[in-house]
């Protein structure tokens, strides 16, 4: 019998998540035991549905298959769709299942972050008690690099080459005026501090940081320790760039900056850390102070990919079919890094219970022990991940993305 797959992408997009969708495209037309490539549109909220497209008219056309890869976004759409328990709501299961049946699918991969792998999972337990036959593979996949089982995630290292590209521009901004200035730069990040941690990437041609102070959620954040920290640069140092991840919270867990406003993950909204922090820094010290807040500018950057992260998210998506025609169920990609000063990774399959509804934070030999910078393990994790540039088609001056909507 001839067996199809389904590719479908979940979460907020990255610079990286079409090269993993173009890793298993690629892997699964060569495989003589995958039929047909369909792609759910808008994530499982689409495949409920039954927004299913055939690629193959899309990416097999010439060319297109390379420019995917560089692409930045979810090309398939995505969703925030939460899929509660099958006691819950037994009925979104029988539609994503019926769809799977429709289509012969044989293989299911989902590309996404941490509630992208609460789907595999409850989709997992589902097969358990209604055997389906349906190999379920997740596929990692988020900026904030906090997904367990692997050294780090699809589209985190370009988004950190950005932050740390960014951090150089705003410090070479502010440096160009003859006074006293304060720079206060807000990164994604919620409960793992990985994106701002990226921050200290940014040096300078001597190899002077370039973000002075970096305060992530794993530490604590104290007010009055901040302003000590920002005397004791200012003793050598006019102008300062300091980076907060959205996420920062008070000894007490209460966050900077959170709305009594839900997503329909239950997380408050966050926004605004940058404002709160910059208006009491002005407060007590009454220098020049500017919050920028970087937001969604550092999911897609394209134009600043890590050659490491497309060439590594490519290879994740061809394990990922790999996996699959092997057999393996309820697992998601894996990866590990090598031992010894040549960088490279390993890849697996770890059983998705391990994954779901966990996170990885920065280990506290990553951050210095003033407790306010990046340390030298933290440089050496970091800086293998940034490496390489992607060269990507122009036309009229600017970048050329594939969009699915010319193809519908």
């Amino acid at each position: 019998m001839e067996y199809n797959c389904l590719i479908a992408q979940s979460g907020g997009p990255t610079s990286a998540i079409n090269a993993t969708l173009a890793g298993i495209y690629s892997a699964a037309d060569k495989n003589s035991a995958v039929n047909k490539i369909y792609g759910g549109l808008n994530g499982i909220e689409g495949i409920i549905k039954g927004k299913i497209v055939d690629l193959k008219p899309i990416l097999g056309e010439y060319g297109n298959l390379g420019l995917l890869k560089t692409t930045p976004s979810s090309f398939l759409g995505s969703c925030r769709y939460k899929l509660k328990s099958c006691a819950e709501n037994a009925d979104d299961y029988k539609k994503i299942f019926d769809v799977f049946k429709q289509y012969n699918i044989k293989y299911f991969f989902y590309i996404g972050g941490n509630d992208s792998m609460d789907t595999i999972l409850k989709l997992k337990e589902y097969q358990e008690e209604h055997p389906q036959g349906v190999n379920l593979i997740g596929v990692p996949k988020t900026i904030d690099n906090d997904l367990m089982c692997v050294d780090h995630t699809p589209g985190f290292a370009s988004a950190a080459k950005y932050i740390a590209t960014t951090i150089k521009e705003i410090a070479f901004d502010t440096a160009v005026y003859d006074m006293d200035s304060i720079v206060v730069a807000e990164i994604m990040g919620r409960n793992a501090g990985w994106l701002t941690l990226s921050a200290g990437l940014a040096e300078d041609c001597a190899g002077n940081k370039l973000a002075d102070l970096i305060y992530i959620p794993e530490i604590p954040f104290d007010v009055e320790k901040l302003i000590e920290d920002i005397k004791k640069v200012q003793e050598t140092k006019r102008q300062i760039v300091i980076a907060i991840s959205e996420g920062i919270r008070f000894s007490d867990g209460k966050l900077i900056s959170e709305s009594d406003k839900k997503d329909v993950f239950g997380h408050g909204q966050l926004g605004g850390a940058a404002n709160h922090v910059a208006e009491y820094i002005k407060g007590v010290l009454g220098v020049k102070v500017r919050a920028v807040e970087i937001n969604v500018l550092q999911r897609c950057a394209a134009h600043c990919l890590s050659l490491t992260d497309i060439n590594e998210s490519f290879a994740i998506g061809e394990k990922a079919l790999q996996t699959a025609v092997e057999g393996l169920s309820g697992v998601m990609i894996t990866s590990e890094r090598k031992p010894g000063d040549v960088y490279g990774i390993e890849l697996s399959a770890s059983d998705i219970s391990l994954i779901a509804n966990k996170e990885k934070k920065v280990p506290e030999e990553y951050i210095n022990e003033s407790k306010n910078n990046i340390s030298e393990e933290g440089l050496k994790y970091l800086r293998p991940l940034v490496m390489g540039e992607v060269n990507i088609p122009h036309k009229n001056g600017l970048p050329v993305y594939l969009s699915i909507n010319n193809f519908l």
